[in-house]
């Protein structure tokens, strides 16, 4: 099934992008339950501020809770006490998913997802506003060989205005992509190689039709590991991934910038 459209360059951002804490201190934990295979993350920020000293995030999915025809795939509670709330029923009609989020606070931003996969190599998805339908995100995916296009567009197309537009193509241990957004003003390239089993290469940079290059970044990832990257505007940031025991493991980076250095450790347990 192809990616979803803001996952077309995920190959590659995930090595420049993914497993970089740089700054503060978190504890990670994960636990799947016997209670119908509901399972409870929470996520804690030690010492962030002198208000808080751990301010957490708890959250937990509930598959087909208490006995009902949908799965509860998100019910958050943040440091604020705010809530998210997202379910899902995937037996409507062959290949479509539906999906409903709200913050349980206004009725005015709830938001259904309709997912269509009912085409063969390909991924529809109409994201809408329950109470205002014309307030509306739009996508799809197809993937025929080594490539994978998409486009996304808002209700904005039909006042003449243009799609984001992706594609990207895989090949051994080649992979590029190419994203055009806001209007085909924003231009954004990545690319990544396998040099080795245990070694992968990236880079990425973004620009516009009037600026031109706005940033640019390289990395590498070892053994999925230990990473590096540098990027244009003089940053450099490391990060080094330890697993003490099946489902312990710590993970620890250092950004140094202009702004002088900074570091950060995350503690998971699954």
């Amino acid at each position: 099934m192809p990616v979803k459209f803001v996952d077309i360059p995920k190959e590659a951002a995930s090595i420049l992008n993914d497993d970089y804490v740089v700054s503060g201190y978190v504890f990670k934990t994960k636990q799947k339950t016997s209670w119908a295979g509901a399972v409870f993350s929470s996520q804690v920020d030690l010492f962030p501020d002198d208000k808080c000293a751990t301010p957490s995030k708890l959250t937990w999915k509930l598959p087909k809770p208490f006995g009902a025809p949908f799965d509860i795939d998100k019910l958050e509670m943040d440091k604020g006490g705010k809530f998210k709330l997202e379910a899902s029923q995937d037996a409507v009609l062959p290949g479509l998913k539906v999906e409903c989020k709200t913050d349980l606070a206004d009725f005015n931003k709830v938001v259904i997802v309709d997912t269509y996969t009912g085409i063969k190599d390909a991924q529809c998805i109409f994201e809408f506003k329950a109470t205002k339908p014309m307030d509306f995100v739009a996508e799809a995916t197809y993937t025929k060989g080594i490539a994978t296009c998409g486009l996304k567009f808002d209700a904005a197309v039909l006042k003449g205005g243009l799609p984001d537009v992706g594609a990207r193509f895989a090949s051994g241990p080649f992979f590029c992509a190419l994203m055009a957004t806001k209007g085909l003003s924003t231009f954004d390239l990545a690319a990544s190689y396998k040099a080795t089993p245990e070694v992968k290469v990236a880079a990425s940079c973004q620009a516009t039709a009037k600026g031109g290059l706005g940033s640019a970044q390289v990395g590498a990832v070892c053994k999925g590991l230990y990473k590096v990257k540098v990027a244009m505007d003089g940053s450099a940031c490391v990060s080094l991934k330890h697993d003490v025991a099946p489902g312990f493991s710590l993970l620890g980076g250092l950004k140094y910038s202009s702004k002088g250095v900074t570091y950060g450790c995350q503690l998971s347990i699954e």
